[in-house]
C-alpha cells in the first residue's frame, strides 16, 4: 500500500471511529521526518483513547509499522507515529490550544 492509500485508509478508519474535523496536511516540504500529518478530534478522553486504539489496530492489521504512541494514558492528545504519516487525535480544547493546522501549514520564513 502506498503512502496516499495508507493516508486515505487512515482517514476512513477515523471516520468509522466517529472522530470529527479530520484534516490531512502534506508536510513533506517542511520536514523530512514524515510525509503527512492527520489531525482528528475526539469527544472525550475515552473517545480519544478509543479512536487511537482503533487506528493502532488498523495499522497493525494492514502491516503498517507503528513506530510509537504517545499520550494514550491522558487521552487529551494521542500521537501515533506510523513513519511517513503521523496521526494526532485530540480533544477539541487541546486542538485549539496547539493549532497544529496553522503551525504546520505555514511556510518556513527565510532567515
Amino acid at each position: 500500500m502506498n503512502s496516499k492509500n495508507i493516508e486515505l485508509s487512515l482517514v476512513n478508519e477515523l471516520d468509522n471511529s466517529k472522530a470529527h474535523d479530520v484534516v490531512t496536511i502534506n508536510v513533506s516540504k517542511i520536514t523530512s521526518e514524515m510525509m503527512s500529518m492527520i489531525i482528528a478530534t475526539g469527544n472525550s478522553t475515552r473517545h480519544v483513547r478509543s479512536v487511537s486504539m482503533a487506528i493502532t489496530e488498523f495499522a497493525k492489521n494492514q502491516d503498517i509499522k507503528v513506530i510509537g504512541i504517545e499520550g494514550q494514558n491522558s487521552g487529551e492528545w494521542v500521537l501515533i507515529d506510523l513513519g511517513d504519516t503521523v496521526v494526532h487525535v485530540m480533544l477539541s480544547e487541546t486542538r485549539k490550544l496547539y493549532d497544529l493546522e496553522k503551525l504546520w501549514s505555514q511556510p518556513k520564513s527565510a532567515s
